[in-house]
């Protein structure tokens, strides 16, 4: 009886280590495969059915006129981040007369070339203009003077700035600042 309950057992282990590599291998192979093609599926069907939605509340006068009203407020918003390319020589202007309302002293503005590697030479719509400006002031004209500037319509963005100490001893510094401001592209370029 020993031999035939150990050949009984020995069929059964072969069997039983058989059934287990074989689920293992439906498991790995076919299994695993297809519960993350079902999490791929749900994920684009749950994205679908919000542009679904999306779409249908669209479709309603109230949500329209909604989202109208909301178009309108991004181009208004964007008018003061963005200046038209016939304008732009009106922001020069504005520093100055923003220069001269705080009183500084030796104000030089330049235009610098815009750089190929600008965030905004991929644009299609708006462009970037950089200035260079350099003045003497002292530290509280100065920081008036960026304050008023980031008030500024449009915004006007501070890339850097450089205060040299003045060797004479009086308070007015030498200050350089590259400056950058959103422009519409030209409707021809």
């Amino acid at each position: 009886m020993d031999k035939i309950h150990k050949k009984y057992f020995t069929k059964m282990a072969f069997i039983w280590i058989g059934c287990f590599f074989l689920f293992c291998f439906v498991h790995v192979f076919i299994m695993a495969p297809q519960k993350r093609e079902r999490r791929y599926i749900e994920a684009r069907f749950i994205e679908k059915k919000r542009l679904y939605e999306f779409a249908l509340n669209a479709i309603h006068r109230s949500s329209r006129n909604k989202l109208e009203k909301q178009i309108e407020e991004m181009k208004d918003k964007l008018g003061t981040f963005v200046v038209d390319f016939e304008d732009s020589a009106d922001v020069t202007f504005d520093i100055r007369q923003l220069a001269a309302e705080k009183e500084i002293a030796s104000l030089s503005v330049r235009a610098q070339s815009n750089r190929e590697n600008s965030p905004t030479a991929s644009c299609k719509y708006i462009d970037e203009n950089r200035l260079n400006i350099s003045f003497n002031a002292g530290f509280k004209q100065f920081a008036t003077f960026l304050n008023a500037l980031e008030r500024n319509h449009p915004v006007v963005f501070v890339d850097d700035f450089k205060i040299t100490r003045s060797n004479e001893g009086s308070w007015a510094h030498k200050i350089n600042m590259n400056l950058a401001y959103f422009v519409k592209k030209q409707t021809g370029s």
